[in-house]
Protein backbone atom coordinates (compact mmCIF):
# COMPACT_ATOMS: atom_id res chain seq x y z
CA UNK A 1 0.00 0.00 0.00
CA UNK A 2 1.22 3.48 -0.86
CA UNK A 3 0.50 6.28 1.62
CA UNK A 4 0.03 9.96 0.93
CA UNK A 5 2.54 12.47 2.23
CA UNK A 6 0.14 14.88 3.88
CA UNK A 7 2.67 17.72 3.82
CA UNK A 8 2.92 17.89 0.04
CA UNK A 9 0.07 15.64 -1.12
CA UNK A 10 2.25 13.24 -3.13
CA UNK A 11 2.26 9.46 -2.93
CA UNK A 12 4.96 8.08 -0.60
CA UNK A 13 6.89 5.01 -1.59
CA UNK A 14 6.63 2.19 0.89
CA UNK A 15 10.41 1.66 0.78
CA UNK A 16 13.11 4.08 -0.29
CA UNK A 17 14.97 3.36 -3.49
CA UNK A 18 18.09 1.48 -2.51
CA UNK A 19 20.82 2.22 -4.98
CA UNK A 20 24.58 1.75 -4.97
CA UNK A 21 24.83 5.48 -4.19
CA UNK A 22 22.64 5.08 -1.09
CA UNK A 23 24.64 2.03 0.01
CA UNK A 24 27.92 3.90 -0.46
CA UNK A 25 26.54 6.79 1.58
CA UNK A 26 25.62 4.44 4.42
CA UNK A 27 29.07 2.87 4.28
CA UNK A 28 30.74 6.28 4.46
CA UNK A 29 28.55 7.86 7.16
CA UNK A 30 27.22 5.07 9.40
CA UNK A 31 28.64 5.25 12.93
CA UNK A 32 27.91 1.56 13.53
CA UNK A 33 29.70 0.44 10.37
CA UNK A 34 32.72 2.59 11.20
CA UNK A 35 32.86 1.34 14.79
CA UNK A 36 32.54 -2.31 13.76
CA UNK A 37 35.17 -1.96 11.07
CA UNK A 38 37.56 -0.23 13.49
CA UNK A 39 36.88 -2.77 16.25
CA UNK A 40 37.64 -5.68 13.94
CA UNK A 41 40.84 -4.08 12.65
CA UNK A 42 42.05 -3.15 16.13
CA UNK A 43 41.03 -6.52 17.58
CA UNK A 44 42.96 -8.41 14.88
CA UNK A 45 46.14 -6.52 15.80
CA UNK A 46 45.81 -7.32 19.52
CA UNK A 47 44.81 -10.93 18.78
CA UNK A 48 47.93 -11.38 16.65
CA UNK A 49 50.13 -9.85 19.35
CA UNK A 50 48.67 -12.12 22.06
CA UNK A 51 48.48 -15.31 19.99
CA UNK A 52 51.55 -16.92 21.62
CA UNK A 53 49.83 -16.75 25.03
CA UNK A 54 46.73 -18.54 23.83
CA UNK A 55 44.63 -15.55 24.87
CA UNK A 56 42.39 -13.53 22.61
CA UNK A 57 42.18 -9.78 22.94
CA UNK A 58 38.76 -10.18 24.62
CA UNK A 59 40.15 -12.71 27.12
CA UNK A 60 43.10 -10.44 27.90
CA UNK A 61 40.69 -7.56 28.55
CA UNK A 62 38.48 -9.73 30.73
CA UNK A 63 41.45 -10.99 32.76
CA UNK A 64 42.80 -7.46 33.13
CA UNK A 65 39.46 -6.43 34.64
CA UNK A 66 40.16 -8.92 37.46
CA UNK A 67 43.28 -7.10 38.63
CA UNK A 68 41.46 -5.19 41.38
CA UNK A 69 41.75 -4.74 45.12
CA UNK A 70 38.42 -6.54 45.51
CA UNK A 71 37.35 -9.29 43.09
CA UNK A 72 34.50 -7.97 40.92
CA UNK A 73 31.14 -9.61 40.56
CA UNK A 74 29.93 -11.03 37.26
CA UNK A 75 27.48 -8.11 37.10
CA UNK A 76 30.21 -5.54 37.66
CA UNK A 77 32.30 -7.11 34.90
CA UNK A 78 29.33 -7.02 32.55
CA UNK A 79 28.74 -3.36 33.34
CA UNK A 80 32.39 -2.36 32.85
CA UNK A 81 32.68 -4.32 29.61
CA UNK A 82 29.36 -3.00 28.24
CA UNK A 83 27.83 -6.44 27.84
CA UNK A 84 25.42 -8.69 29.73
CA UNK A 85 25.97 -11.19 32.53
CA UNK A 86 25.21 -14.17 30.26
CA UNK A 87 27.97 -13.15 27.85
CA UNK A 88 30.45 -12.68 30.70
CA UNK A 89 29.55 -16.07 32.20
CA UNK A 90 29.97 -17.79 28.82
CA UNK A 91 33.33 -16.08 28.26
CA UNK A 92 34.57 -16.99 31.73
CA UNK A 93 33.97 -20.74 31.26
CA UNK A 94 37.05 -21.43 29.07
CA UNK A 95 39.17 -19.33 31.41
CA UNK A 96 37.93 -21.34 34.38
CA UNK A 97 38.64 -24.60 32.50
CA UNK A 98 42.19 -23.39 31.81
CA UNK A 99 42.64 -22.64 35.51
CA UNK A 100 43.15 -18.93 34.89
CA UNK A 101 40.08 -17.78 36.80
CA UNK A 102 38.08 -18.88 39.84
CA UNK A 103 34.46 -18.00 40.56
CA UNK A 104 33.18 -18.23 44.09
CA UNK A 105 30.39 -16.94 46.24
CA UNK A 106 30.81 -13.69 48.13
CA UNK A 107 31.84 -14.09 51.78
CA UNK A 108 28.83 -12.10 53.00
CA UNK A 109 26.20 -12.98 50.38
CA UNK A 110 26.59 -16.39 48.71
CA UNK A 111 24.16 -15.35 45.94
CA UNK A 112 26.78 -12.91 44.67
CA UNK A 113 29.49 -14.52 42.54
CA UNK A 114 32.95 -12.97 42.58
CA UNK A 115 35.52 -13.59 39.86
CA UNK A 116 39.18 -13.95 40.80
CA UNK A 117 42.37 -14.30 38.85
CA UNK A 118 44.20 -17.51 39.82
CA UNK A 119 47.96 -17.61 40.30
CA UNK A 120 48.23 -19.22 36.84
CA UNK A 121 46.05 -16.47 35.38
CA UNK A 122 48.16 -13.79 37.02
CA UNK A 123 51.34 -15.36 35.61
CA UNK A 124 49.91 -15.64 32.09
CA UNK A 125 48.60 -12.09 32.23
CA UNK A 126 52.08 -10.95 33.27
CA UNK A 127 53.49 -12.66 30.15
CA UNK A 128 50.76 -11.20 27.95
CA UNK A 129 51.06 -7.61 29.18
CA UNK A 130 54.34 -6.75 27.37
CA UNK A 131 52.87 -8.21 24.15
CA UNK A 132 49.78 -6.07 24.63
CA UNK A 133 51.97 -3.03 25.31
CA UNK A 134 53.83 -3.53 22.03
CA UNK A 135 50.53 -3.78 20.14
CA UNK A 136 49.26 -0.71 21.99
CA UNK A 137 52.36 1.28 21.06
CA UNK A 138 52.15 0.14 17.42
CA UNK A 139 48.50 1.18 17.20
CA UNK A 140 49.35 4.52 18.77
CA UNK A 141 52.00 5.01 16.08
CA UNK A 142 49.57 3.97 13.36
CA UNK A 143 46.97 6.44 14.63
CA UNK A 144 49.67 9.07 14.50
CA UNK A 145 48.63 12.65 14.84
CA UNK A 146 44.94 12.17 15.53
CA UNK A 147 43.86 13.27 19.00
CA UNK A 148 43.93 9.89 20.74
CA UNK A 149 42.39 11.32 23.92
CA UNK A 150 39.48 12.65 21.84
CA UNK A 151 39.13 9.21 20.22
CA UNK A 152 38.90 7.54 23.66
CA UNK A 153 36.52 10.25 24.91
CA UNK A 154 34.21 9.65 21.94
CA UNK A 155 34.22 5.91 22.56
CA UNK A 156 33.54 6.44 26.26
CA UNK A 157 30.69 8.86 25.50
CA UNK A 158 29.04 6.24 23.30
CA UNK A 159 29.40 3.43 25.84
CA UNK A 160 28.12 5.44 28.81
Amino acid sequence: MVGINVTIGLPMARHPALTPTVAASVEQTCFSFAAQKAARAIGRKYDAALRSTGLSNWQFTLLMMLVRDEPPTVGTLAQHLATDRTTITANLKPLVRRGLVRIQGDAEDRRIRRVMLSDEGHTLLGEAYPLWQRAQDALGQQLGKIDQDAFRAAVNALSA
